[in-house]
């Protein structure tokens, strides 16, 4: 256990100080947060509303884009480097060093979670309840699951470069079409449909039913835990394909 918690321990250092982390998952949601809630006037009935709906898709935005990135392109780089070879001569087993990256990125996404949080009180004074705000963390943390196995899908790429690119197209595709900037209506009738079906709507879904005093919706449970089991599926068939080779 205790060479468990060390491994996590460097995880969590060395994402808190990977440049990718620090810009995608806590400048970028802050500033896109103060650009739609302070600078932009938004047209809606009720500014407080929007100001913590907003503050719930920028969270989602930062926490989706860590799992996503940081941990994918992380993996490759390992990998390239060697460092995954060199961890299996340790004592530390293959299940003990994913579970400690699992555990640190998820302690990462509570540290964004407190960040950004903050900057919404600090900028728009949004006010929710004890309840709300611990159930809206709580959901954001379990519902990124999906989003650490799609990272841990990009961490079974070859080249560093390639991982880089195709998690920032996959990101940001995902942020716009989970209606995380823009309010989703906004989209065209066919893009709003291709979103229903898509993990990142359901992801802010979720935080926005939560902050106007309501459950996560079934559907939004149900069509993350498939994404989930889809690809951790697919990561761990490439990883065991992979060790053959």
């Amino acid at each position: 256990m205790k060479i468990v918690i060390n491994q996590s321990r460097i995880e969590m250092i060395r994402v808190l100080r990977n440049p990718y982390y620090l810009f995608w998952s806590l400048a970028m949601p802050i500033v896109f947060y103060i650009v739609f809630t302070k600078i932009f006037d938004v047209e809606t009935a009720d500014k407080e509303v929007w100001a913590a709906h907003y503050l719930m898709s920028m969270t989602v935005f930062s926490v989706m884009g860590s799992s996503i990135m940081t941990m994918g392109i992380r993996l490759v780089e390992e990998r390239s480097q060697g460092w995954t070879r060199y961890m299996r001569v340790t004592p530390l087993s293959d299940f003990q060093y994913f579970s400690a990256k699992m555990f640190g990125q998820t302690v990462v996404h509570v540290c964004s979670i407190v960040v950004i949080f903050t900057a919404g009180i600090l900028f728009n004074g949004v006010r929710l309840s004890i309840f709300e705000w611990l159930f809206s963390a709580s959901w954001i943390l379990l519902a990124s699951l999906p989003f650490l196995a799609i990272g841990s899908l990009v961490g079974t790429m070859k080249r560093v470069d390639t991982a880089i690119g195709i998690s920032n197209v996959l990101y940001l595709l995902l942020a716009v079409t989970g209606g995380l900037w823009m309010p989703i209506d906004v989209l065209p009738k066919v893009m709003q449909n291709i979103s229903m079906w898509l993990p990142a709507y359901h992801f802010g879904n979720g935080a926005w039913e939560i902050v106007r005093g309501q459950l996560p919706e079934l559907q939004n449970i149900l069509i993350l835990v498939g994404y989930l089991v889809v690809f951790m599926v697919l990561s761990m068939y490439i990883r065991r394909k992979q060790d053959v080779v």
